[in-house]
């Protein structure tokens, strides 16, 4: 004789706990949600947490205030990091830290070292298949981030480089001559510390970031990377080589031998850094979304998937027309609206969430002020 177990069904269930994840949850629970749980394959924080100890956040913390403005780098209302950790710009460890401190004082429901190997949708109920477990849910939330899962294609040989995403510290890479290939925020912030530790830098990029007319930090150089380019130390160590795209990383002998698809050559006698960004999360679930002409997820005003209700989208890849929500201060704007809409669907009257709408934040549509503005 068999006895079957019932598996428990959630309401939710939130796949991720770094910044999205967290922030989503505690945006759920002020819409009344309270059968759900947050799967986090490692810790709390976990992908901030390995950065290299140098790096710091682009986007400044500043305390709450009573006129409406959150704190850039808060996920919650009513928190913020600079007020709780004085740090102006925190570091990922720092940060990973007040995530959990959130987290902890929320009683958000997180499950650690949980990794979820698949979803799937079967009749009107999700399986999430993880290492040890099957759990149910009648929605879901993606929120995994995109900082684990580095960049590493994009010309050939790029397996010889390393990802800036690997690296524990710059002070402890071995070397004088370093070449980095990316130079957007982390190709300039490696060699921004780099240089600190009198590194000579060749910096390499496609475009011109350093020189990019445009205000939005989310297709051009955040004021805190300029600020640093200005640097002494920056200006003596760091030669730049803008509109240079990259062919090929070849070894020869000892040396590593880049390529740009001009022909010119240079040479290096460490692994190159390759600083070309991150993947993202969003394309472990591809088959639940359609895909943009960009390849980003199609979203629902809703941030919904358009092909399988129940299915959400949080976090640094949510996109709508031509606004990118890759920033804290921007994605945090589409929690309440995914809350809201969860709540509606269970019937909860999500009555919390209007605090969201005094301070600024999305509730019913993609435009926090009636026109397009560089926060929406």
């Amino acid at each position: 004789m068999t006895t079957s177990v019932k598996v428990k069904l959630y309401d939710v269930v939130v796949v991720g706990g770094g910044a999205a994840g967290v922030g989503v949850a505690i945006a759920l629970m002020h819409a009344g949600t309270e059968n759900f749980v947050v799967l986090e394959r490692h810790r709390v924080g976990a992908s901030f947490a390995s950065w290299p100890d140098e790096t710091r956040f682009i986007t400044p913390s500043f305390p709450s205030n009573s006129i409406g403005m959150l704190d850039l780098n808060s996920i919650a209302i009513g928190v913020s990091p600079a007020f709780s950790m004085e740090v102006e710009h925190p570091t990922g460890r720092e940060y990973a830290s007040h995530l959990r401190g959130v987290a902890k004082f929320f009683e958000v429901p997180i499950q650690e070292k949980t990794e979820v190997k698949r979803i799937r949708k079967a009749g009107e109920d999700f399986h999430i298949e993880t290492a040890d477990e099957t759990l149910r849910a009648k929605h879901v939330i993606w929120a995994a981030g995109e900082y684990q899962y580095p960049r590493l294609n994009g010309f050939v040989g790029s397996e010889l480089c390393q990802h800036t995403a690997t690296i524990a510290s710059y002070e402890d890479l071995e070397g004088d001559d370093f070449i980095i290939i990316g130079g957007y925020e982390s190709g300039v912030d490696a060699a921004y510390h780099l240089a600190f530790y009198d590194k000579r830098v060749r910096l390499f990029d496609k475009d011109c970031p350093w020189k990019d007319e445009r205000s939005d930090p989310s297709v051009a150089l955040s004021t805190y990377s300029r600020e640093r380019m200005r640097e002494e130390w920056f200006e003596d160590y760091v030669e730049l080589f803008p509109q240079t795209p990259i062919k090929s990383v070849t070894r020869v002998g000892k040396q590593y031998e880049v390529t740009a698809q001009d022909g010119s050559r240079f040479q290096t006698s460490v692994p190159p850094l390759l600083a070309g960004g991150f993947a993202g999360s969003h394309k472990l679930v591809a088959d639940l979304f359609e895909r943009r002409d960009d390849g980003y997820p199609l979203l629902s005003e809703q941030d919904e998937s358009t092909v399988v209700p129940g299915m959400f989208l949080c976090g640094p890849a949510v996109r709508h027309d031509n606004h990118v929500f890759c920033f804290i201060y921007k994605y945090r704007q589409r929690f309440a609206v995914v809350a809201k809409a969860i709540a509606s669907s269970l019937g909860l009257p999500a009555e919390e969430l209007e605090k969201y709408r005094q301070w600024g934040m999305y509730l019913d549509d993609l435009s926090c002020c009636g026109e397009e503005c560089e926060v929406c």
